[in-house]
């Protein structure tokens, strides 16, 4: 057994550079591929090693790919796909390609304010990407066309900022301070999350739904992931969750036990809500050798 240090101080890691994936694969017989969080990288260690040696894929990337394929492709209906996080930025790919397969998408998270924003809603001083205000109406333009339903926030928990624990305030969407940030969605929102959840036969869930980190903007991802944890089991709802700021949120919960399956993966599971298969796993699958 050979185990690797970190290699990405090599230039050639992270170039794909060929000389150095044979110099990796030099002398080893066969190569496993066991590492779906890593195989979104299209580096020497992942993608280029499997131009030197037959190469197959390990039982928990099996595993991963197989549910990710069941939720996406396979899930009953109707289903419901929870989409958090900071930056639309970062996952525009991903609603793109879940509204057109999920019935409902609910986007909230910091994410959600620029949504809000394009909406012509006044957010104060909330994280905005004012870049992303005219695809944040396209998207929503395309989800009426494929009859996906999209929930935005109706209420927030906002303050000042994080620090500010004195000026909490929860308020429609519509009635925010202009000194105020949205921190947290709130109740009124999280009760509309759960009541969706206990509606649906398949929930995916992506991205913390408030800045969770900072105690009481926990409160609605808590509140989500108990709703799982209570009836998914009962109500025989297929539950996933992936990216580690979600199963930070689940764990803090303690409400794993409320999910058909748990993924680590960050970029990787992204990767995949978008559509795209990624690179290491074309690499195993044009494999000659």
């Amino acid at each position: 057994v050979c185990l690797f240090e970190n290699i990405r101080f090599n230039s050639g890691e992270e170039l794909n550079d060929l000389s150095f994936a044979k110099s990796l694969s030099s002398n080893f017989d066969i190569f496993v591929n066991d590492a779906f969080s890593a195989s979104h990288r299209n580096h020497s260690s992942i993608v280029g090693i499997s131009n030197f040696l037959p190469s197959i894929a390990g039982l928990s990337l099996i595993k991963e790919i197989k549910n990710l394929d069941n939720f996406l492709k396979k899930a009953e209906k109707p289903n419901l796909a929870i989409i958090g996080g900071s930056k639309i930025s970062t996952k525009i790919k991903v609603i793109n390609n879940l509204i057109e397969l999920f019935d409902t998408v609910v986007i909230a998270g910091a994410m959600a304010n620029t949504f809000l924003f394009s909406n012509n809603i006044k957010i104060g001083t909330s994280l905005v990407e004012k870049d992303h205000i005219e695809i944040s109406k396209q998207i929503q333009k395309k989800a009426k066309i494929s009859k996906c339903k999209i929930i935005l926030p109706i209420d927030a928990v906002c303050s000042t900022d994080l620090k500010d624990k004195d000026n909490i305030r929860t308020c429609k969407v519509e009635n925010i301070f202009s000194e105020h940030m949205i921190l947290d969605i709130g109740e009124r929102t999280s009760k509309l999350i759960s009541d969706e959840i206990l509606n649906s036969r398949s929930v995916l869930w992506n991205g913390p739904l408030g800045a969770f980190e900072n105690k009481p903007f926990e409160t609605s991802s808590v509140y989500v992931a108990n709703t799982i944890k209570k009836y998914s089991k009962n109500l025989h709802i297929k539950t996933m969750a992936g990216g580690g700021d979600t199963i930070a949120v689940i764990n803090l919960a303690k409400a794993k036990d409320g999910f058909d399956y748990l993924s680590n993966a960050g970029g990787a599971f992204l990767e995949w809500l978008e559509g795209n298969k990624s690179p290491g796993v074309l690499a195993l699958e044009n494999n000659k050798i």
